[in-house]
């Protein structure tokens, strides 16, 4: 069985997705890239989506189709709207949509995806505890049901540390822990000091070490509550 998937919120995450997609031939015959929601300028959308400055290019060309574009011999429909029950979900039959904005969280806007036609919803990052489930895959991904319609992957940080204390808690236990995670410079950090309501994030990503909060803690209870 194949599945639609569509894609809403084109940054980092999701032109990973996009990339890992078509790099991986696991995917062939499994799933299809229907659709892409950013409202970023378009010419920039398919400027990072050719060259990346982490992975290099893409593997395959990529061209506009009029509004769309076409990814080898594939045409993903391209959207750039703000309100997500303007998405013709329903329309393209998308069975899946992956949410990688970062702003959305919880199950009142995953309903809107719903709402649109879209069958399921996955969040790229950590969710409200009012999901169907959070999942860190290798670990607790078993706990899937089919009835589940709206789910976190968890953070970048979780998925890092979670495996690790799974195994280290199912082969010699655990009693507490502390941890320390160092984190690349990320897109909302400015190049030269810049203002920030954080004044930690007011300095330069290139010449500091910045402290940040982190909502780990919240995460490792959710996969590992015990």
């Amino acid at each position: 069985m194949t599945y639609t998937i569509a894609i809403n919120g084109y940054g980092r995450i999701g032109r990973c997705v996009v990339r890992a997609l078509y790099e991986s031939e696991r995917f062939l015959g499994q799933l299809t890239l229907g659709a892409i929601n950013e409202i970023g300028c378009s010419d920039t959308l398919f400027h990072l989506t050719r060259y990346d400055s982490t992975h290099g290019r893409f593997p395959l060309s990529v061209e506009k189709a009029g509004k769309n574009m076409r990814i080898g011999k594939d045409v993903i429909h391209l959207f750039q709207e703000k309100n997500i029950v303007d998405l013709p979900w329903k329309d393209l039959n998308i069975d899946v949509v992956l949410d990688c904005t970062g702003v959305y969280n919880d199950r009142e806007a995953a309903a809107l995806h719903l709402l649109s036609g879209a069958g399921k919803v996955i969040y790229s990052h950590p969710a409200k505890d009012e999901v169907d489930a959070t999942i860190v895959f290798g670990v607790n991904h078993h706990t899937l049901k089919k009835e589940h319609t709206v789910i976190s992957n968890a953070s970048c940080t979780t998925n890092c540390l979670i495996p690790i204390l799974h195994v280290l808690d199912t082969h010699l236990g655990i009693e507490s822990g502390v941890t320390t995670t160092i984190h690349s410079a990320m897109h909302d950090q400015p190049v030269i000091d810049a203002y920030n309501k954080d004044l930690r994030k007011t300095r330069s990503a290139l010449q500091s070490i910045i402290p940040v909060s982190t909502s780990l803690d919240k995460g490792i209870a959710r996969i590992l509550p015990h």
